[in-house]
């Protein structure tokens, strides 16, 4: 099942299917452009989603969509959706992890490094957003390295988000919110960062932070779980790694190092 629950009629890993279209006269729809009729399509279908982006496919005839987490192809007709990657077959390159990792870049660049938590060298060789979670294992252990990872050359600027979400059903902070809204709030952050991720309880603190958009932004990219860690290119390299591991997926990426 989809997350958000408005894919639901698209379970399966690719699947086309026809779109209950609003009602409108025959010649408003030929006025419409491609856009705004592949706009009106996903909106027929889950009209509280939020669109991020619409624009021309590599696949003809088809608009790409990301909303609300979810990158789709949509027909320029706004009769069919096709979910899954895309594939280019001469290239072997996945044209929906081109697409995410663009998208992700320039989500990432509007987000100001003071929001974030940074630890590593004064001029990393690397610089890698951490989706983290204070609580989780995996994202306890990979702070574990982290003079590990400053003396490889690589920068972890952290960026919040609690994998219990920001309000509980009953409309409350989570408690692991509330815990990453003080840590952020901190007089010293990176060192109520650290004991947060040694399971102390940072001493509670409110203020103006960023930790819901932080979690929102998430969403937006498609982040499921913690850690997330992702290049400076956008792509998701994955989850918890070492030092070595993380260099080593950046070179696969063919990711050069910072002046290299």
């Amino acid at each position: 099942m989809f997350k958000n629950g408005w894919l639901a009629l698209c379970a399966s890993v690719v699947c086309a299917v026809a779109f209950a279209q609003p009602a409108r006269a025959a010649d408003d729809a030929a006025k419409a452009g491609p856009e705004d009729t592949v706009r009106q399509a996903v909106l027929g279908l889950a009209s509280k989603v939020k669109i991020e982006s619409i624009r021309p496919a590599p696949l003809p005839g088809f608009y790409q969509v990301i909303a609300s987490g979810q990158l789709v192809y949509v027909s320029a007709d706004g009769k069919y959706m096709l979910t899954g990657n895309l594939i280019d077959l001469s290239s072997k390159k996945d044209m929906s992890d081109l697409v995410w990792a663009d998208f992700r870049k320039a989500q990432l660049d509007k987000l100001p490094v003071t929001d974030r938590i940074v630890f590593g060298p004064a001029k990393p060789r690397y610089k890698v957003t951490v989706f983290t979670d204070v609580n989780c294992g995996y994202c306890r252990a990979l702070h574990q390295h982290v003079d590990d990872f400053t003396k490889a050359g690589i920068a972890l600027e952290y960026v919040a988000w609690p994998r219990e979400g920001v309000t509980s059903t009953a409309g409350n902070p989570t408690p692991t919110y509330t815990e990453m809204v003080s840590v952020w709030c901190a007089a010293d952050r990176k060192a109520a960062f650290s004991a947060a991720k040694e399971g102390k309880q940072p001493k509670s603190a409110t203020c103006a932070n960023p930790v819901k958009d932080e979690f929102d932004l998430g969403v937006r990219l498609g982040v499921t779980g913690t850690p997330t860690i992702v290049a400076e290119d956008g792509t998701v390299l994955g989850g918890y790694m070492t030092p070595d591991q993380l260099i080593e997926a950046l070179q696969k990426r063919g990711i050069k190092p910072i002046g290299g």
